[in-house]
């Protein structure tokens, strides 16, 4: 039997996923798994969604031939420029559909684990080690305080069921684009690869998804190896981490022999999660995906060399997908598309103070 990799009516992808979350919060996740597909597939939420998704995000996002890239590598390379979404990366397709959901099921008060200054009351983190972690965990202690009114807005494929369908679902938007616009340029509608950054695994949720049980397709995502995955700092959860509960899911997690989640490190704070959704966990685990595990300076080498080819400078949780390309071996007639997931203004420093890291990986 040909295996399917999405969600199964339990909220399980394989031994993956589910919801473990406390008594007082039962209700409100309940609610929702209840409630989320019959809206998300009416007519009236399809109607609003790609209206703000194209007059407020920007989309379509463009499929960009990247030619110097291409012939340095041996393929047919086009970038999935979701850098160019209004905010500047592709978290914004998935905020919109769940702020649409939530006003749907009345609900009046937002949380979420990231803030901008669009009218959020930020509140800064003082526990743990203040990294994307305790931040999730600070929003769910918050849920349980505000039950009834609050609707908390996942920003990845991670949290309890039907979070990771949901955000997988909403970021599809990438995939499906990916389709016609291959079919346009080349005639067909599927690449030979798909290759995209992977931390709690949205945008490569939203890359894979129309292609998931397309075995024509192969599926090359790249965590955060840090200073190494086989290190102490390092955010490579599939290559290093072990099966437990993290924020109401089931999933390979970075963790200790006494089951104590454990810092995750790397230069990219979009990658910094100790854990990884579902999703990705019983692909990764069935050999759907190949995972590489990309090094800081390798991640900084692949941002500079995507600015100085091709005039795009990514965000550094993308660039660990460039550097990936180093990592593989091509035919000229392969057609690639790697998601580049943010623009990288907000990174520019860092890469910066870390050029001596990427002149030391590799010429410039």
């Amino acid at each position: 039997m040909k295996e399917n990799y999405f969600v199964d009516e339990r909220g399980f992808y394989g031994e993956f996923g589910g919801a473990y979350v406390p008594e007082i919060l039962y209700k409100c996740v309940h609610d929702l798994q209840e409630a989320y597909l019959p809206i998300i597939e009416s007519a009236q939420f399809k109607e609003a969604y790609h209206a703000l998704l194209k007059d407020y995000v920007g989309r379509p996002s463009p499929l960009y031939f990247a030619k110097r890239m291409s012939e340095h590598y041996g393929c047919q390379l086009y970038l999935k420029r979701e850098d160019l979404n209004h905010t500047g990366a592709h978290k914004i397709n998935n905020t919109i559909g769940q702020i649409l959901l939530a006003k749907q099921m009345g609900k009046t008060r937002i949380i979420a684990e990231t803030g901008k200054m669009l009218g959020a009351e930020v509140h800064p983190v003082r526990t743990g080690n203040m990294t994307l972690s305790d931040a999730c965990s600070e929003a769910i202690r918050d849920w349980c305080c505000h039950p009834a009114d609050t609707f908390y807005i996942v920003g990845s494929t991670m949290g309890p069921h039907p979070y990771p369908d949901l955000v997988a679902r909403m970021q599809s938007v990438i995939s499906e684009e990916i389709k016609w616009q291959l079919e346009e340029k080349i005639g067909r509608d599927y690449p030979d690869y798909l290759i995209a950054c992977i931390g709690g695994g949205s945008n490569a949720a939203g890359t894979i998804y129309h292609y998931v049980n397309d075995e024509r397709v192969k599926i090359v995502l790249a965590e955060a190896g840090g200073h190494g995955w086989e290190t102490n700092h390092t955010a490579a959860t599939i290559h290093k981490g072990t099966t437990g509960i993290l924020h109401g899911a089931k999933m390979l997690v970075m963790q200790n022999e006494d089951g104590q989640i454990e810092e995750a490190f790397t230069i990219s704070a979009g990658l910094d999660y100790p854990g990884v959704g579902p999703m990705h966990c019983n692909m990764a685990k069935k050999g759907r995906t190949e995972v590489l595990s990309i090094n800081d300076d390798e991640a900084i080498y692949g941002g500079y060399e995507l600015t100085r080819m091709e005039g795009i400078i990514p965000a550094i949780e993308s660039a660990h997908a460039i550097a990936a390309l180093k990592k593989l071996n091509f035919k000229p007639t392969d057609v690639v598309v790697l998601t580049v997931s943010g623009r990288g203004d907000k990174d520019v420093e860092t890469y910066l103070n870390n050029k001596l890291m990427a002149k030391e990986y590799g010429n410039f």
